[in-house]
């Protein structure tokens, strides 16, 4: 390990977190100053099935009316400018340190910050008709096909172009698949689209997405993909900033244009950590976002129950709300996932880096 690698991820981190404070101000006056936020009068939250989420409602209605939607730009937007300003100085200003701190690489990043830019793009086009539409952004049908028509894209660019074929097995080597890696790749993709729904209480999403990329951030580190972890490590200084100010209570809500950006960006790290890298990323992902692999889990099991039971499991689905809606204080669940997510994380690079020796 190298001090000049260990410099090249922290850095810039700190950078995307300062750049991240600069600009939420701004970004706040905008987001304040034309309303983005969902009108009083427009239909409440749905639930995954369709009806009412009357729960949910109950918990959260004045405040979905009161605070700006679109947060989500402050971590996207601090991400891209930190890129722009590394690269940009390792061009005008070519020497030693700059080059070095230049992260941004066809065979690590490019792939990563697409689909950063192509969910935040996505995302950002949901959130400004359902703030400005009476709260019907795209609909759940649209979102998903985008996201598996990408992931089928991006799948098939890993086994065709790159030639990803295996997936590592923690302790026991790797598990050819061959083709079968791009249908792998689209349901993960999923999935943890799916989990973005844990944007849902102040400061919630931004703490546990940090840890997750600051987990994978190690585990590329470990692998030497040391451009992969400054990607990593800036979209954690970003998240950092984001949180500074989404501490509850909240001054925004991160929202589809923030998760839709982090989620599927997330997938391609995964992915990228795993044979890749000579790792086990897949692997080692319902650990490191087991509170994610939980939020998806039990919307499932609520809905399930819901159709073929005729009654709930939870109080609301996910699982977090519902445990606001038993009496557990917004901040108290927040800090609690935080907790467990540091916890799940490390131990996923603690398994991540012994089980691939």
């Amino acid at each position: 390990m190298e001090i000049a690698d260990v410099v090249k991820v922290i850095l810039p981190s700190a950078l995307a977190f300062v750049i991240g404070i600069v600009i939420t101000p701004i970004i706040t006056h905008f987001l304040y100053k034309y309303k983005v936020w969902k009108q009083v009068g427009t239909e409440g939250k749905k639930a995954m099935d369709g009806t009412d989420a009357t729960e949910f409602n109950k918990l959260h209605a004045d405040a979905d009316t009161r605070t700006p939607r679109m947060g989500g730009i402050v971590v996207w937007g601090s991400t891209l400018l930190t890129i722009l300003v590394v690269s940009v100085l390792a061009r005008a200003i070519p020497n030693a340190t700059t080059i070095k701190l230049d992260f941004l690489s066809r065979d690590q990043t490019w792939i990563p910050i697409l689909t950063l830019v192509l969910g935040a793009g996505v995302g950002f086009v949901n959130d400004i008709l359902d703030v400005y539409f009476s709260g019907k952004g795209l609909s759940l049908k649209r979102r998903l096909l985008f996201v598996f028509i990408m992931s089928g894209i991006i799948g098939w660019w890993f086994y065709a172009k790159l030639g990803v074929v295996d997936v590592g097995i923690p302790f026991g080597g790797v598990l050819n698949v061959g083709m079968l890696v791009v249908p792998l790749f689209i349901i993960m993709t999923l999935a943890i689209y799916a989990s973005g729904v844990i944007d849902g209480i102040d400061g919630l999403s931004g703490g546990v997405f940090a840890s997750i990329f600051a987990a994978y951030a190690v585990i590329a580190f470990q692998q030497n993909q040391i451009n992969l972890a400054s990607f990593c490590a800036v979209l954690v200084g970003a998240l950092l900033a984001f949180l500074w100010f989404n501490v509850p209570p909240a001054r925004f809500y991160m929202t589809e244009t923030g998760t839709m950006a982090l989620t599927l960006s997330l997938s391609t790290v995964v992915f990228m950590t795993d044979s890749m890298g000579d790792g086990v990323g897949i692997s080692v992902l319902p650990i490191i976002g087991f509170l994610l692999v939980v939020t998806v889990f039990s919307n499932i099991v609520q809905v399930l129950s819901k159709k073929y039971r005729g009654k709930k499991v939870f109080r609301v689905a996910p699982l977090h709300h519902h445990f606001e809606a038993i009496g557990w204080s917004a901040p108290k669940v927040t800090m609690r996932y935080w907790i467990l997510s540091v916890i799940f994380a490390f131990i996923g690079v603690i398994i991540a880096i012994i089980g691939n020796n």
